[in-house]
C-alpha cells in the first residue's frame, strides 16, 4: 500500500498515520524526520540540505526529492509506505510519479484529511505542552487537573509560539497556498480520497481503512 498522507496543521495526521502505519504494516515516513536524520548521519544530501538551512534558505525541490527517493529505496519501503509532509507542491508531485513509474509501481492512494478552520484554529491554539516533561494537554478537551499545571510532574504548562493564534493563520494560509495545486493534482489522476476529519479520531481511522481497502482491491 503506497499512501499519501494530506491535511492542514491540526487535522489528526499525526494520530491517523501511526494508525495507518501498524494497521497495514508500513513505514511512516515524514520528510522532517528524513531531513533530521540525515543531518544527524552527516550524509552528503544531509550537509547538502544544510548548506541551505544554514543559510534560511529553503532546501530545493532536488535536494528534498533525492533525500526522499533515498529512503523510498530502502527494504522497508518494499511492499509500501506512508508519505507525511511529501509532496509539498506540484512539482514535486511529479517528479514522485516519474520516479514510481521508473520503479514500475504507483500510488494506491491520496488521502486528504479536511476539517473546518474554525475547529483546527481551536485545536492548535487550545495545546498547551509542558516543558520539562513533555506532556501534552488541550484547554477544552484534555486539561490538566490544575489549571495550567502538568499532571505528571508540577511545572507550569506553555503555549508554543507556532500554536499562538496570529502563527496558527499564517500556517494555515501557507498549506492552503501549497496544498490547493496538489489536491488539483491528485483529483484528476483519481487517486485523492477526501476524509472528514471533523469526527472523533476513530471515526476518521475507520473512514481511512474503508478508503485504503476500497483502493487495494
Amino acid at each position: 500500500m503506497r499512501v499519501i498522507l494530506l491535511g492542514p496543521p491540526g487535522a489528526g495526521k499525526g494520530t491517523q498515520a501511526v494508525k495507518i502505519a501498524k494497521e497495514f504494516d508500513i513505514p511512516h515516513i515524514s520528510t522532517g524526520d528524513i531531513f533530521r536524520q540525515n543531518l544527524r548521519d552527516n550524509t552528503d544530501l544531509g550537509k547538502l540540505a544544510k548548506e541551505y538551512m544554514d543559510k534560511g534558505l529553503l532546501v530545493p525541490d532536488e535536494v528534498t526529492n533525492k533525500i526522499v527517493e533515498d529512503r523510498l529505496e530502502k527494504d522497508d519501503c518494499q511492499k509500501g509506505f506512508l508519505l507525511d509532509g511529501y509532496p509539498r507542491n506540484v512539482t514535486q508531485a511529479e517528479e514522485l510519479d516519474r520516479f514510481l513509474q521508473q520503479k514500475g509501481t504507483y500510488l494506491d492512494c491520496v488521502l486528504n484529511i479536511e476539517v473546518e478552520e474554525d475547529a483546527l484554529i481551536e485545536r492548535i491554539t487550545g495545546r498547551r505542552v509542558c516543558p520539562n516533561c513533555g506532556a501534552t494537554y488541550h484547554i477544552k478537551t484534555s486539561p490538566p487537573a490544575v489549571d495550567n499545571v502538568c499532571d505528571k510532574c508540577g511545572a507550569q504548562l506553555i503555549q508554543r509560539s507556532d500554536d499562538k493564534l496570529e502563527s496558527v493563520v499564517k500556517r494555515l494560509e501557507v498549506y492552503e497556498s501549497q496544498t490547493k495545486p496538489l489536491i488539483e493534482y491528485y483529483t484528476k489522476k483519481n487517486t485523492l480520497v477526501n476524509i472528514d476529519g471533523n469526527k472523533s479520531v476513530e471515526e476518521v481511522f475507520e473512514d481511512i481503512k474503508k478508503a485504503l481497502g476500497d483502493r487495494g482491491k
